[in-house]
């Protein structure tokens, strides 16, 4: 299992970006000065930081347009990171090192209890519904497993420890099927791809695989659906939330809420393509959209010291 306590020691932020915002469409910086004292820019920039739900050089071309709206908005500078993993995130937003986060979904459960992280947006489809994915469990097509129960004694690839869809709810369907984690051999790859590709490379029995990585996998033909079989999903979650972090000044609170919601739906479309969510704007979410994932955590005894 991965070391949870050593990457929360280490807490590294990797800069994706930090975006200069252009005036009146020159090419000069904004005066630092004067944006220190602005409600939408505290201390002189917003800081962005990003848990790497997918390969972080796909996530740093789409982030760098969604952060760049972002700051014309704001009218802020925005630096967007890309964290190691969500402890780490977790950890800089305790440590006031953010002002805004985007966590998977339990993810923002420990974050929210640790640091009192704010879920206030999430991806919307192109309606402005919520959107959502689903965690599943996949098997080589010829494959004796037919359903969860036929995992035990056979080795699983999970994402990494935390994670909402590589983690937590495919060790809840395990025990729904009357098992004990140590009833399956549990291999945490290191992410959803590593996961998917130890099972294209024949290294484990069957392994995690969201709908979001089924999506961008076949999508750049590294995995074909047709030579696997699915044999569990979990209902839908609620897509990544974005959070803000405790203790912001109410006014600078409310005009990051602003600012990401009335994003278009291009300014985040790259985005929510690695996220399998077909264009659409950023929509206003709350704790109770992610109750079920609380829920869950208490149901497994999850918490930060038990990864």
């Amino acid at each position: 299992m991965r070391n949870i306590h050593r990457t929360l020691a280490a807490a590294a932020l990797v800069p994706l970006t930090a975006l200069a915002l252009t005036a009146c469409g020159g090419d000069a910086e904004p005066d630092k000065a004067a944006a220190g004292k602005s409600t939408t820019c505290p201390n002189g920039k917003i800081r962005f930081g990003v848990e790497p739900f997918e390969d972080a050089a796909k996530l740093t071309p789409a982030y760098k347009v969604l952060g760049k709206a972002l700051e014309a908005k704001l009218n802020c500078p925005v630096e967007v990171q890309i964290v190691q993993g969500y402890a780490a995130e977790v950890l800089a937003m305790q440590n006031g090192k953010l002002e805004i986060g985007q966590f998977g979904p339990l993810g923002y459960v420990f974050a929210s209890r640790r640091s009192g992280a704010e879920a206030v947006a999430t991806f919307g489809n192109p309606d402005k519904s919520i959107s959502s994915y689903k965690a599943g469990i996949w098997v080589p097509r010829d494959s004796p497993i037919t359903d969860v129960a036929g995992l035990k004694g056979k080795k699983i690839a999970l994402s990494e420890a935390g994670s909402t869809s590589g983690d937590a709810l495919p060790r809840y369907a395990i025990r729904k099927a009357g098992m004990k984690d140590t009833d399956v051999k549990l291999n945490y790859a290191g992410g959803h791809p590593q996961a998917l590709l130890a099972l294209t490379y024949g290294k484990v029995d069957a392994a995690e695989i969201n709908t979001q990585q089924l999506a961008s996998a076949t999508k750049e033909g590294k995995f074909d659906p047709a030579k696997y079989r699915q044999i569990w999903a979990s209902d839908p979650v609620a897509n990544d939330p974005i959070t803000v972090a405790k203790g912001l000044d109410p006014a600078t609170k409310e005009a990051i809420i602003s600012a990401l919601t009335s994003l278009t739906p291009q300014d985040v479309a790259q985005v929510g393509s690695y996220l399998d969510v077909e264009p659409g704007p950023l929509v206003a979410v709350t704790q109770a959209t992610y109750q079920p994932l609380f829920d869950l955590a208490d149901t497994l005894g999850l918490t930060d010291d038990k990864l």
